[in-house]
């Protein structure tokens, strides 16, 4: 039967029509536009591409120097014809459902829609989708008291049309984040606790609560009605183990991603809209409840007595540059003895917070494969010495050391998969809108799929943005099969961002029907 779907360009398409469209992919239906391309060579170095120069004496305008002359990198002119990604290795694609396909009172919502636009996905031969499992909804009545509701018959639509379902455990608000269209709050009696014990959400210097997700602080800490935030984390994670056994058995659900932070990352809230920040603002430092301050106090009189009840000082705000601080800028604090032993503390914290969630899943999910929901991909500030932005958000990455390493380290414990983001951005058009950020997410992203390949973990990843572009898929096919690699490695999985009308309009849905070819192996390139 024909599923017939309408598009905003004024054609109309069906599921039985979509193998004539692959057919005219393959013959070279394309897309006009230029492309630039660029390739990071073996001597890319954290700083980025781009060497920054100071204008002046006010150091807050930057010149551009070509830095291939210096080997850190080699900007190439426009390839004359795309790779061919036949005979690269197969990497599956999902594709993530909307946000808030499962309403608040844990109601399916627009079934018929729904089924006709994954039974267009399975007819272009998608993998599988992604769903998020909303701690708000499921838990919202009270503790322990799980209503996984419709979950499972969307579960049994996924099943019947024949894919697969990687399952998001989200223990974090939705809403006010870029590319949030619903709002799903933490479960009603987490809030109640917070308005007598504010200090269980994350805490800026000011004191402004912010209420995305727990703080890390309570991982240990019986303050949710007598259970800690990892014994919730845990039971609800084993609720749904239970109620959902039948399609871990049949093989339908692929793989459990765990929710680690905001947005379902591992890093700080250190750059929250609803507090005002703006890109590319280095944000601010997120441990200022209670319960983070007391294991910072503890960690100093164990170690350094004398930092003890010392905060950083000089360190900005949500929206200050790095060379606006004495604590981020070039030389600064952040650098100095007390800089250091800071810095150390605040990293090891989100460590500590995906190694005691991660043992919990392993235990809850033993023998399905888990991932890391997200790790950020915070690329603004990479080319400066401080890495300011990756600081505020737990990643002590700054020049000459190693912040993500130790992450991939502690994933690798628990065969747990790295899932990052941004393979689909490029530096130069990243400089090109905001050249004052001195980003760098190419540079980003080779860190650290480099670091986890480097320790023999799997990879997977997701598109930071909705892209619809040839040039955007082409930049995350080469991240995703690095050309010219003797150990052929590559991404275990991509997810992308996310089911939606823009996808299903017809120029769009061509160009991500080729993209799921070439991840498949199965299309070549071609003349640009």
């Amino acid at each position: 039967m024909a599923v017939n779907i309408h598009f905003s360009l004024g054609a109309r398409i069906s599921a039985s029509s979509l193998p004539i469209i692959s057919a005219t992919v393959d013959r070279g239906l394309r897309s006009t536009g230029n492309r630039c391309s660029c390739k990071l060579g073996s001597g890319l170095v954290k700083s980025g591409a781009l060497l920054r120069a100071a204008v002046g004496g006010s150091g807050n305008k930057f010149a551009e120097q070509d830095g291939s002359l210096l080997g850190f990198a080699s900007w190439n002119q426009p390839e004359a014809h795309e790779r061919d990604f036949t005979n690269t290795p197969y990497v599956p694609v999902y594709v993530m459902l909307p946000l808030g396909i499962i309403n608040m009172e844990c109601k399916l919502v627009d079934i018929s829609g729904l089924i006709n636009q994954l039974r267009i996905l399975k007819s272009i031969n998608v993998d599988g989708v992604m769903v998020d499992c909303w701690w708000g909804i499921v838990e919202a009545r009270g503790p322990r008291q799980y209503n996984w509701g419709d979950y499972k018959r969307l579960f049994q639509i996924v099943r019947a049309l024949k894919l697969k379902l990687q399952v998001v455990m989200s223990f974090h608000e939705c809403g006010g984040n870029v590319g949030d269209d619903v709002h799903i709050p933490l479960p009603q009696w987490v809030i109640e606790i917070g308005t007598t014990d504010p200090d269980i959400f994350f805490t800026d210097k000011e004191g402004r609560r912010n209420q995305e997700c727990l703080t890390w602080g309570i991982d240990k800490e019986r303050v949710l009605s007598g259970r800690s935030g990892i014994e919730v984390y845990y039971e609800y994670m084993r609720s749904f183990c239970v109620e959902f056994e039948e399609f871990f058995r049949d093989g339908v659900i692929t793989e459990i991603e765990i929710g680690l932070g905001p947005c379902g990352e591992l890093r700080y809230p250190s750059y929250p809209a609803k507090h005002d920040w703006k890109y590319p603002g280095i944000g601010e430092f997120q441990c200022y409840d209670k319960y983070l301050m007391k294991s910072f106090e503890k960690t100093a009189e164990a170690k350094v007595k004398q930092f003890s009840g010392i905060q950083p000082e000089g360190v900005g705000s949500y929206n200050s540059k790095p060379y606006e601080t004495k604590f981020f800028c070039d030389g600064g604090a952040y650098d100095g003895y007390y800089g250091r032993f800071f810095l150390n503390w605040y990293s090891q914290v989100l460590i500590d917070h995906g190694d005691q969630v991660l043992a919990m899943a392993s235990l809850a999910f033993a023998g399905t494969p888990i991932a890391a929901k997200q790790l950020s991909g915070v690329h603004w500030w990479y080319k400066t010495s401080s890495h300011a932005a990756e600081l505020t958000a737990g990643f002590y990455n700054s020049t000459n050391r190693d912040g993500y390493t130790p992450i991939v380290l502690m994933l690798k414990k628990h065969k747990t998969t790295l899932n990052f983001t941004c393979v689909e951005l490029r530096t130069l058009d990243q400089y090109a809108a905001f050249p004052e950020a001195l980003a760098d997410p190419e540079g980003l992203v080779w860190q650290v799929l480099n670091a986890a390949w480097d320790a023999g973990i799997h990879v997977a990843s997701e598109n930071a943005l909705p892209c619809y572009n040839r040039q955007s898929f082409y930049k995350i096919l080469q991240n995703a099969k690095p050309h010219g690699d003797p150990d052929r490695r590559h991404l275990s999985a991509f997810t992308y961002l996310r089911l939606s009308p823009d996808l299903m309009e017809q120029h769009n849905l061509m160009e991500f029907v080729r993209f799921v070819k070439q991840m498949h192996a199965e299309l070549a390139g071609e003349s640009i």
